[in-house]
């Protein structure tokens, strides 16, 4: 499933060419992407057209794009969406499910699509969301929200019983760490997924913070992680972080620091990767 940087990379690129933009035209092609919109699919593209688009903003892996009367079209990928842009007249993608014409500040006619083969991920107008959509108000700040506080997050992972690296996949404690990076930035930090958070002293957990941001911004700067077609930016392009990566994925290849072969393990139905040598199981209490 995407995650942080993926996400940001989209919404990075919607806010470079459709800032000012106008919704002339909105055609939904399937409507499960817009199930959670209460409005149904004819209520969903009354809410949209005309509106002119104000910003584009994210929360964790959410993103939303804020609209000139206060609404918010609101959108989370799931594990397959894209939100893609083309010039009117593109082939149409195999699994297109959503389809925007907009007129830009420029007066240049653009398209934006919603794509999406599993159907997992969906967009929903929020009713005064432009600046942080109700449905979203419980997931937590980002470690790259300048307004993140680490204080906070270490005193309550400090109170918590749970192994570090369900915390670091806790939304509500810290939002946007998915699977891949919270193996990554376990293995820099060197520890175990399955250490307990009252077990970790607070500059323990604060450097952690800090290869958690390391990783993002890495990721960032190569545009994400993307292991198929299925995660892309708004050009369709994908990220080139998966040749960098040192624990997610690897195993049985040796650890860039010791040499141990990468260990992978079952964890809430997906997998972990640690290396068995620098990251030490804890001791049972």
């Amino acid at each position: 499933m995407p995650e942080l940087p993926e996400v940001e990379v989209v919404r990075a690129g919607l806010e470079r060419h459709v800032v000012g933009a106008t919704v002339e035209a909105v055609e939904v092609l399937h409507p499960r992407p817009v199930r959670r919109d209460h409005r149904g699919s004819t209520g969903f593209v009354a809410a949209l057209v005309g509106r002119r688009i104000e910003a584009v903003r994210r929360r964790g892996k959410y993103f939303w794009i804020a609209l000139d009367n206060g609404d918010a079209l609101l959108g989370h990928l799931g594990m397959s969406g894209q939100m893609l842009l083309h010039e009117p007249g593109a082939p149409d993608e195999r699994h297109l499910r959503v389809r925007f014409a907009l007129s830009t500040a420029e007066a240049r006619a653009l398209e934006m699509r919603f794509v999406d083969q599993r159907m997992f991920g969906g967009l929903a107008v929020s009713t005064g969301g432009a600046e942080l959509p109700t449905e979203i108000v419980h997931i937590a700040r980002d470690p790259i929200d300048p307004d993140f506080d680490d204080a906070e997050f270490v005193r309550r992972a400090r109170w918590r019983t749970s192994a570090i690296k369900r915390l670091l996949l806790d939304q509500g404690l810290i939002s946007g760490v998915g699977n891949i990076y919270a193996d990554e930035a376990l293995w820099r930090a060197r520890l175990h997924g399955e250490r307990p958070g009252d077990r970790l002293t607070g500059p323990v957990l604060r450097e952690l913070l800090g290869h958690v941001r390391d990783v993002m911004g890495e990721a960032l700067a190569q545009g994400g992680t993307s292991f198929d077609a299925l995660y892309v930016n708004v050009n369709g392009e994908s990220g080139y972080f998966d040749r960098s990566l040192d624990a997610y994925g690897q195993e049985g290849e040796p650890c860039r620091r010791c040499g141990t072969p990468i260990r992978r393990v079952a964890f809430m139905n997906r997998s972990s990767y640690f290396c068995p040598r620098c990251q030490r199981p804890p001791r049972r209490r």
